[in-house]
């Protein structure tokens, strides 16, 4: 079961109905996924909840004064059924600029401007804009 993929369609889909939050099944990955996309300026925050045995991450969605999301594109590229990982030198802007590429390297969960000044590589998860 891909997670992370369920994580990401449920921001898609509760921005498309303007849920002011969404709650998803906590993991570390997806922890660390909703902070990258926090620090980014994608959502407003995230937060973890629950009980010791069913924890949950609580994602604020972001929108403008005119209702509209801060999340254009959420795409998923890197999936359990084909794993794409991507040299730091292969990192190329997405959109132009004006979007992410969310990479997991051996120092965690970042960007693909940070991965690439770090000059590390990693599993190619999702882009954004």
């Amino acid at each position: 079961m891909d997670t992370l993929g369920n994580m990401l369609t449920s921001i898609r889909n509760a921005q498309a109905v303007k849920k002011e939050t969404v709650k998803v099944p906590f993991s570390n990955t997806k922890y660390h996924l909703a902070k990258v996309l926090e620090k980014e300026g994608f959502i407003t925050g995230v937060e973890k909840r629950g009980t010791q045995q069913k924890p949950v991450l609580i994602i604020t969605l972001k929108y403008s004064d005119t209702e509209r999301s801060a999340i254009d594109t959420l795409r998923r590229i890197s999936k359990p059924g084909q794993r794409i990982y991507i040299r730091y030198q292969d990192i190329v802007p997405v959109r132009g600029g004006n979007g992410k590429a969310i990479i997991s390297t051996p120092k965690g969960i970042m960007t693909g401007e940070s991965a690439k000044k770090q000059k590390m590589g990693g599993e190619y998860i999702a882009q954004i804009w």
